[in-house]
């Protein structure tokens, strides 16, 4: 029997241990079944280049691009910077522009951010511009994340319910297309 597909989780902070990343590791660590890849650190991929995007493309990228492209969905967990995207992921996405890879790929996300509309705006916009699959059920906004976190780093009870039903169902949707 060939092993599931995983669900691709990008981390789109510029900081490491961020509050993005440990509302997801405290919602995968509560859901060993679920197949996943963590893909946390953006800061390894090189500034955008059209002249390499399809030709002596650097390594990171086309490992990048096949770790969506073979994944049975993508979850991107992303704070908000100057009512934006982190540049970081924007990068990500501007290597993807010339590809496929998103395209009716099943893709859910998650803004944790002070405020976080607009970047949630646009990170939607730019995934309908690559051809992903968005469901609202599978969008979260998450205004004031750091005031969400317990002092010992978890997530509260009510936002981790969220987190955990957003995740939960994603799994299931992506499980049911194999």
């Amino acid at each position: 029997m060939a092993a599931s597909k995983k669900i691709l989780i990008i981390i789109g902070s510029a900081t490491k241990n961020s509050s993005n990343q440990k509302l997801m590791e405290q919602v995968l660590e509560k859901n060993p079944n679920i197949h996943f890849r963590i893909y946390d650190d953006l800061s390894v991929l090189p500034h955008f280049d059209t002249s390499l995007t399809d030709v002596d493309t650097p390594e990171e990228i086309v490992k990048i691009r096949e770790y969506i492209d073979n994944s049975a969905g993508v979850i991107i967990s992303t704070p908000e910077y100057i009512f934006s995207i982190p540049s970081r992921l924007k990068n990500l996405l501007e290597w993807c522009v010339s590809t496929n890879v998103f395209l009716d790929k099943p893709v859910a996300f998650i803004t944790g951010s002070a405020s976080g509309e607009k970047g949630h705006e646009e990170l939607l916009l730019l995934l309908k511009t690559l051809g992903a699959k968005t469901d609202d059920k599978h969008q979260l906004l998450i205004k004031g994340i750091k005031g969400k976190l317990e002092p010992d780093g978890s997530v509260e009870n009510n936002t981790f319910a969220k987190v955990l039903e957003l995740v939960t169902d994603f799994e299931q949707s992506v499980s049911s297309l194999k």
